[in-house]
This record gives structure tokens, sequence and C-alpha cells, in this order.
């Protein structure tokens, strides 16, 4: 009898847990608008002035082939992930690839950047408040990461929530200005005559600065699309995670390049670019030109939108990857436990920890230690775009037979893949302007490096 007890009760308990499990998962429509709208943030909506200014209409061709190589590395990602179901992460295909060492630089490279991240998004929400709000930004970064903080240890549901209108937001912006743009070039509204070719073609030529103004763009456009691969982070963490991981890695890419070819393309062809304010959004200046009310008031509020979704993101990507690097022994311990909402509490505090004193040298120090945290993490996601493509090409080789590889020409893609992204750090290595990023990234990608070969006799080693 008291047996029988013991087993029931120990049934009752699995359960709960198993209950408790699935009510905080994210849904499916969550994942659908987190793997849609994570990426599209303040890069494109503010951030495409620069890219388009330095490099003119031929800018259509950097925003091309960046979408491109997203697209497929993407699809690497997702054959790496469907091959083994030991595979948790991206960071855990590098490490199976490419071993304990590489996993640890790449994961802790990966938590720099969004960690740095969320103190750059604080700053810029609070600007964008500052214009509704009469407070100090010093008051209100803090403050808006100690929100979002909350919104994600309260549970997995409220942040898939929560992500999931802002990211609404974001995509219907860009719906409503798509078809906005689309009808004045029909010549419905707008100044008359629509001059799409006298706008494209306002110095003569596609191409003002040269054609290898193409690359120069890249770096600019290459961080403006990144995040895509994050989306596989929230996928592991919904109620379909294989299926929902097959659909975000397979579709996210091409999406996103088609948001933003097309937007950029209507720029373009609605508005002089050489007459695009560098730091100023272009959709406010076209829907300006174009006669619409209110044009600078609505992007503003989706710009704070888009800020506030890349917060709650950067927070909520930080603390899993940091959680991830616990759970194999490269961070401590207690960042791998998780709350009674199956949150992890002490990776969400101590990611939000950090960007909050990211936020404030913003504010102290913006020109030195900011200058610097900005630097040294400026160009790590290409050493990890290419640390996936290395891993996949290691994958393939070691279990060819596997059906979960059906990217054709793989081993050619492999080369010209990794050939781009080596061309796009040349190139910032040969401009003065990324010229410092370039070299803090590589400095960055050195001192984990050192970290891990003076503690890696502490780190447990992971089977393939």
């Amino acid at each position: 009898m008291t047996n029988t007890k013991i087993i029931l009760s120990q049934n009752n308990v699995n359960s709960d847990v198993h209950a408790a499990s699935a009510s905080h998962k994210l849904k499916d429509r969550h994942i659908r608008m987190i793997a849609l709208g994570g990426v599209i943030g303040a890069g494109l909506f503010v951030g495409s002035s620069a890219a388009i200014r330095q490099a003119g209409p031929c800018v259509l061709i950097s925003y091309l082939a960046t979408g491109i190589l997203i697209i497929l590395i993407m699809r690497m990602l997702g054959e790496m992930l469907i091959s083994r179901e030991s595979v948790g992460s991206f960071v855990d295909c590098i490490r199976v690839a490419m071993g304990n060492g590489s996993g640890f630089v790449a994961g802790w490279l990966y938590w720099s950047f969004w960690v740095v991240t969320i103190g750059a998004e604080a700053i810029g929400g609070a600007i964008a408040l500052r214009d509704w709000v009469s407070i100090p930004v010093w008051i209100l970064a803090p403050t808006l990461i100690l929100v979002v903080n909350l919104v994600n240890l309260i549970s997995v549901h409220v942040f898939g929530e929560c992500e999931f209108w802002l990211s609404s937001i974001k995509v219907f912006s860009l719906v409503i200005f798509s078809a906005i743009g689309l009808v004045a070039l029909a010549g419905f509204i707008g100044p008359q005559p629509v001059t799409p070719v006298a706008n494209l073609m306002v110095t003569h030529t596609l191409a003002p600065y040269g054609w290898s103004a193409i690359f120069a763009a890249i770096p600019t456009v290459i961080f403006s699309m990144m995040g895509s691969e994050s989306a596989t982070v929230a996928a592991a963490e919904s109620k379909n995670a294989g299926e929902n991981l097959a659909k975000v890695t397979r579709s996210i890419g091409i999406r996103i390049t088609v948001f933003f070819l097309l937007s950029i393309a209507l720029i373009l062809l609605l508005y002089p670019w050489s007459a695009l304010q560098s730091g100023y959004s272009p959709f406010v200046t076209v829907l300006r030109h174009l006669g619409i009310p209110g044009a600078a008031e609505i992007m503003q509020f989706v710009t704070l939108s888009a800020i506030l979704s890349c917060l709650n993101s950067s927070i909520y990507i930080s603390s899993r990857t940091l959680r991830g690097l616990a759970d194999k022994g490269q961070a401590p311990e207690p960042f791998s436990l998780l709350s009674v909402r199956l949150i992890p509490k002490h990776s969400v505090f101590a990611s939000s920890v950090i960007g909050l004193v990211s936020a404030f040298s913003s504010i102290f120090s913006p020109d030195l230690v900011f200058a610097f945290l900005l630097s040294a993490t400026g160009a790590v996601i290409l050493i990890i775009y290419g640390m996936l493509i290395v891993s996949h090409a290691i994958f393939v080789r070691q279990d060819p037979s596997n059906k979960a590889f059906i990217l054709p020409m793989s081993g050619v893609l492999h080369v010209i893949m990794t050939g781009a992204i080596v061309a796009v750090f040349v190139a910032m290595l040969i401009q003065p302007g990324n010229r410092g990023t370039a070299f803090s990234s590589l400095g960055s990608v050195a001192f984990y490096a050192i970290i891990y070969l003076c503690t890696r006799h502490r780190h447990r080693e992971v089977p393939a």
C-alpha cells in the first residue's frame, strides 16, 4: 500500500512538472512572429539611411548578397540541428563540430554581443521616449531594462506575448509602408508625376562611389539583418520544437530578405537617395514626401516598438546563451538553474545587470568605454557565421548519408560563403571607419580563447 502511494505521488509530481513545462512554452504563433519580427529593428528603420548614403542604389546588391548569405546559413543551421537530437543550439553545433574551445569562444562572443545590445537598445529607447516624457536618459534607460527584465522573469509565455505584439507592430508597419509605396509608384498618391527612374539615377549611375561600395556597405547591412539565428533558440523552447525549428530555418531568411529588399527598393524609387540624411529614418522622409499625415509620429512609435522588441529579445537570447554555457560547464553552475516557471532567473538577472553597465557606460563614457564595447562585439557575428559554415562542412563530412543534409552543392557553397565572409572582413580592415571594429572583434576572440586555455581543465568534455 505504501509503495502504491509513493508511486501515485511520484506520478502526480511528474504530471505537475509536465503540466508546468507545457504551460511555460512558446506557442506556434509566437515563434512565427518572433522569427519574422526579431530581425526587423532600428537597423532597418533608421540605420538603412547610412547604408544607402554609403553605396547609393547599388546598396540593393549589398542587401541581396547579405540576404542570400543568411538564407544559406539558416538552412545549414537547420540541417545540423535536425541531424542530431542531442544538439540543442547553434553554439552546440559549433562545439560538437569544432571542439569545446570553439564552443566556448562562440558562446561567450554571442553572449557579449547581446548584453552590449541590451545597453545600446535601452539608451535608444530612452532617447525615443524623451520626446514624450521629460525624464533624464540615465533614469529612463535602467527603467526600461528593469521592466523588460521582469517580463522575462515572469514566464516564457509572457515574453512570447510581448514579443509577438511588438514584432507584429514592426511587420504590420512594413506591410503598410510597402502598400503605400506601391500605390505611390502607380501614381495615385504623392507628388506628380512619379519619377522612380530619376530618383534612382539621380547621379546618373547605380554605383556613384564605385562598385566596390557594395562590399563597403555590407558590414552595415549585415549588422542590420543579423539575428535570424536567435529564432532557433525560441523555437527550441516551443511546444512543437522540432516542427517549428524546421519551419524557422527554412523560411526566415527568405522572408527577411524580401522585406528588406522591398522596403529599400521603394525608398530608392520614391525619393532621391542623395537627399537622404544619414542617421535619420528614410521611412519618415519618404512618407512625408508622399504627404502622409503624422508620418514622423507614426514612425517614431514604430521605431520605439522595434527598440523595445530588440531589448526584450536581447535579454531573452543572452540569458539562454549563458544558461547553455553553464549547462556545458563553461559558465558558473548557478546560471543553469531554472525557476519554478522554468526561467533561468540567474542568467536573466546577470545578463540584465551587465546590459545595465553597458547602458551607463554609454551615458558616462560614450567615446571610450561604450565605443570600445561596441567595437569589441561589432564584427563577432561574422566570426560566428564563419564558424557555423565550417561546422556544417564537418557535420556533412562525418555523416554524408544523413537525410537531414539536403542542401545542394554544399561543398561548393562552403568555400564560396567562407570566402565571402573573409572578403567582408578584409574590406572592414581596409576601411578606416570599420578597421577598429574588425581589430577589436578579433581581440575579443583572442581574449576568450586565452580564458578557455587557462580554464579548460575545469570544463566537461562534450561527446560528438
